[in-house]
């Protein structure tokens, strides 16, 4: 692959990782929010909240609508960010198995009843 598209799939990786921006798409994919109810979903201040909007909004994952005096906020790329989601699961899933597995090996490996010595 080409470096430009390399520096722009790493360009897109910043911009999402940040835990406040994840939690922000993650309640955008349940339904459309206003900035107001984003802030006190996720137990942050108005300003913090549209700062994070802004760079969403910048980057073309999220769009806005007016309602009054209110801007309400919806996925611009839903498909993208639901697949950036369905992959992180996935890899989350994906370590949470391994680690199980191996500490059952490792319990089994140390287990008297093996017949051998743990090495």
């Amino acid at each position: 692959m080409q470096v430009e598209t390399m520096s722009a799939y790493a360009r897109l990786l910043r911009i999402i990782a940040h835990p406040t921006r994840l939690m922000i798409l993650a309640e955008l994919m349940e339904a459309e929010k206003c900035v107001n109810d984003i802030g006190d979903l996720l137990n942050v201040r108005q300003p913090n909240a549209s700062q994070h909007l802004a760079i969403l909004k910048e980057n073309g994952l999220v769009a806005f609508r007016k309602e009054g005096a209110s801007r309400c906020y919806y996925l611009a790329r839903p498909g993208l960010v639901e697949g950036l989601f369905a992959m992180l699961e996935r890899h989350h899933a994906g370590r949470v198995d391994a680690d199980a597995g191996g500490a059952h090996s490792r319990q089994r490996n140390a287990s008297p009843s093996s017949g051998g010595s743990a090495r």
